[in-house]
């Protein structure tokens, strides 16, 4: 009979497996996928390259989507919305902070949220591609993308490759690979100190 592991083996191992699974990214529905893909074959079909996925502005996209969240939709949300009355997010600025962004890397791109029942497929990509958001999916300048949904909402959010709409990691901030590497050595260092004591 194999003999049952140590505490201080366990927690080792707990230690250096635990970071590595928080590093990997993983999506829980394939919304975002199908949407990226639909919105890609769209630009082909228009003879404009495809958008790549942009890690900063999926998180602005998702703190914009949670604020939408368990909203209903109307003619002052999302691709219905009249000139004029969008909805004003006063806490705008807390939203860049978390995504580690500036106005000045954002002011080139571009927001767009759409309110589909069920976020069914089709309709959802049809939000984007037939309507008022399709000037902006036609935009030549446009090369990176974010997207997120929650609820019945979905945001998409269009970046640049130019410096003032590229939504680069502000300079001086952490960038969330770095302090994930300086706490994944944290716990490895506590770990074997864990190990060596006993």
């Amino acid at each position: 009979m194999a003999s049952p592991l140590s505490f201080s083996t366990l927690i080792t191992i707990l230690i250096i497996i635990i970071p590595a699974l928080l590093q990997c990214p993983v999506r829980s529905d394939d919304t975002g996928d199908q949407l990226l893909k639909g919105i890609n074959s769209y630009r082909t079909t228009q003879n404009l390259s495809p958008l790549t996925e942009n890690k900063n502005a999926a998180c602005l996209a998702e703190q914009i989507a949670e604020q939408f969240k368990g909203q209903a939709c109307s003619n002052t949300t999302g691709d219905d919305t009249v000139p004029g009355t969008e909805q004003q997010f006063p806490n705008f600025p807390d939203f860049l902070d978390q995504c580690h962004l500036n106005a000045s890397v954002i002011r080139d791109g571009t927001i767009m949220p759409a309110c589909v029942p069920g976020l069914e497929p089709n309709l959802l990509l049809s939000n984007f591609t037939k309507s008022q958001y399709s000037e902006y999916l036609n935009g030549t300048q446009f090369t990176g993308i974010g997207i997120a949904d929650e609820g019945n909402w979905a945001v998409v959010v269009l970046s640049t490759n130019t410096p003032t709409g590229n939504y680069a990691t502000v300079s001086g901030n952490d960038s969330s690979s770095s302090v994930a590497l300086r706490s994944s050595l944290l716990l490895l260092m506590l770990g074997l100190l864990i190990v060596l004591l006993n």
